[in-house]
């Protein structure tokens, strides 16, 4: 039995949604962990205060903007805070979501990158767990979102969180579907055959 098939030898429903999740995993590891969150680390809820009420070309000449991330992710980040209060604000565990995301989101998004493409059967333990620990977080985050910082907006707020719910569903489910990740047959399919 082959250990890994890449994905273009993949069958037609393997490869659509293994497509699907690796966009999603590049989109990422490009501009969520290392532009977005990295902005919500090394600036404060007082930083964004500051930028609110005198500008951000003023928070530069008074404090100096950080070497990273670029200028427009602050000022991206700062917009979303406008209707996001925990985006603006930066409590203790809001921040703590966004250490979980750099320090370990990140990495796995780059190993799930490879196995994904190359047809790893060992991602199936560690997609799971990623899906699990991902779903925990956007579940606190969104019921603190919509207790405490509860806004009019409160739609745009659940649009924007809407793909960290669908996407690591979509991967459980791929994962239960196929037990063998990329080799084998979908679960129910040996089920179907023997019958017929």
């Amino acid at each position: 039995m082959r250990t890994a098939i890449p994905i273009k030898d993949r069958d037609k429903a393997r490869k659509i949604i293994d497509i699907i999740l690796l966009v999603f995993f590049f989109i990422n590891i490009i501009f969520i962990c290392y532009l977005f969150d990295i902005e919500q680390l090394v600036l404060s809820g007082a930083d964004h205060e500051y930028i609110t009420q005198h500008g951000i070309d003023a928070f530069d000449a008074a404090f100096g903007l950080p070497i990273w991330p670029p200028k427009f992710i602050i000022q991206l980040n700062h917009f979303v805070g406008q209707f996001d209060g925990a985006v603006m604000e930066r409590p203790t565990w809001f921040r703590a979501t966004i250490w979980i995301d750099a320090i370990l989101f990140g990495p796995f998004y780059i190993t799930a990158i490879i196995a994904f493409i190359r047809g790893k059967n060992w991602i199936r333990i560690p997609s799971i767990m990623w899906a699990t620990m991902m779903l925990t977080n956007v579940t606190i985050i969104l019921f603190v979102e919509f207790t405490e910082y509860f806004t009019p907006d409160w739609w745009k707020i659940l649009l924007a969180n809407l793909l960290w719910i669908l996407i690591p569903i979509l991967l459980i489910i791929r994962m239960i579907l196929y037990p063998q990740t990329f080799a084998g047959d979908r679960i129910g399919t040996k089920m179907s055959k023997i019958q017929d």
